[in-house]
């Protein structure tokens, strides 16, 4: 009987493995049963509510882009009253990690991470110790904090390598009380007015919202742990480049060009930059960026699958990002959550999103009339 079952299991097994080989359209043709996002309870409590606002990178913007034109954007998302904000940049715990593998990481280093090291002299603390200290402080924050103690957790922000959430505390003291000191030095003082002005949504959208609305910081959410060096062939760095620059090369891409040119031609106008926001955040645009983009990578023909790998990168990042925001709607049920990010990423943040138990999506359309 026992050398009967294990013959049976055997021939099971090579039965199966035989139609797997055969039969690959099955496999394609698969749909699994259960649907996260149909699984929405109502929870008990509060619901939690993302709005993904897709941006451009304001620093990439024309001259007519001038930062008093964000007004009536701003005016219309602080009219949703978000309790939270993420934003597109690395975290300053992420930042130290991947510093710490730098054969994989330099260039992200370089690219996407703030040295924190003038703030970590100035207040004695490294990356870690000040993030677990500017949440211990938080969690008993007082509701009328005094300036020295907004200025303390400003430095605090700034060794944990939170430049956006220190901007927050940096923009609710009153002018005359951004002054050095309790932790601040005339160097941070002079890095934290400099950054105000730039050119950044981070810095001109989320922390003067943030701010306005009484928060006390910003959510960092962006992830580049998928990212690879590029290759050390040249040959094959080139090939690399060549290839999805092809792919890029499509009547969708074109449009998109146009239609930014279009937006971009009107930024002087009292309201160019808030129609630049509505169209990002259209109903079609997030299929015209695939189209345009992933979707053609995902198809281009190299022997090499540089496409695939590509998308595979993007796919991976965009998971990460929600798995970060999913962390941070977790941690604090309840959660108005406003989430602003390159245009890009919008479609893949709100499909990702939605397969949540816990998250209701809400539309953007509304909220930018």
């Amino acid at each position: 009987m026992a050398l009967f079952l294990r013959s049976s299991s055997t021939l099971l097994a090579a039965v199966g493995a035989l139609l797997t080989t055969a039969l690959p359209a099955a496999a394609q043709d698969y749909r699994q049963p259960f649907h996260p996002d149909q699984l929405k309870g109502p929870p008990a409590g509060a619901l939690n509510e993302v709005l993904v606002l897709g941006t451009p990178h304001l620093s990439n913007l024309d001259d007519g882009f001038k930062a008093e034109s964000l007004t009536p954007l701003l005016d219309r998302l602080a009219a949703w009253k978000p309790t939270a904000i993420a934003t597109e940049d690395l975290s300053g715990l992420q930042c130290d990690s991947l510093r710490r593998y730098p054969a994989r990481y330099a260039e992200t280093v370089r690219t996407y991470c703030w040295d924190p090291a003038p703030a970590a002299l100035a207040t004695g603390l490294d990356v870690p110790a000040a993030n677990a200290e500017a949440e211990r402080l938080l969690a008993t924050w007082p509701a009328q904090p005094t300036a020295a103690q907004r200025r303390h957790l400003a430095a605090l922000f700034l060794a944990a390598g939170e430049r956006g959430s220190a901007l927050v505390q940096w923009l609710r003291l009153a002018p005359e009380d951004r002054t050095a000191g309790d932790g601040l030095n005339d160097a941070l003082v002079a890095m934290l007015n400099r950054i105000k002005d730039r050119a950044n949504e981070t810095y001109l959208i989320s922390a003067p919202l943030a701010a306005r609305l009484g928060l006390e910081r910003l959510w960092s959410v962006d992830d580049h742990s998928a990212d690879s060096p590029d290759p050390t062939d040249p040959e094959e760095k080139k090939a690399y480049e060549e290839a999805v620059i092809r792919a890029w090369d499509n009547p969708a891409s074109t449009a998109r060009r146009a239609e930014d040119v279009r937006l971009g031609a009107a930024l002087d106008q009292p309201d160019g930059v808030l129609q630049m926001y509505r169209a990002y955040n259209s109903p079609g645009a997030p299929a015209m960026a695939y189209q345009s983009d992933f979707g053609a990578n995902l198809v281009e023909p190299s022997p090499q699958a540089f496409g695939r790998r590509y998308v595979g990168f993007w796919e991976t990042r965009n998971l990460r990002m929600v798995a970060n925001m999913r962390d941070v709607l977790g941690r604090y049920p309840g959660t108005r959550m406003l989430s602003i990010v390159g245009a890009a990423h919008k479609g893949y943040y709100e499909a990702y999103l939605d397969q949540m138990h816990d998250v209701r999506l809400v539309d953007p359309e509304p909220v930018l009339r």
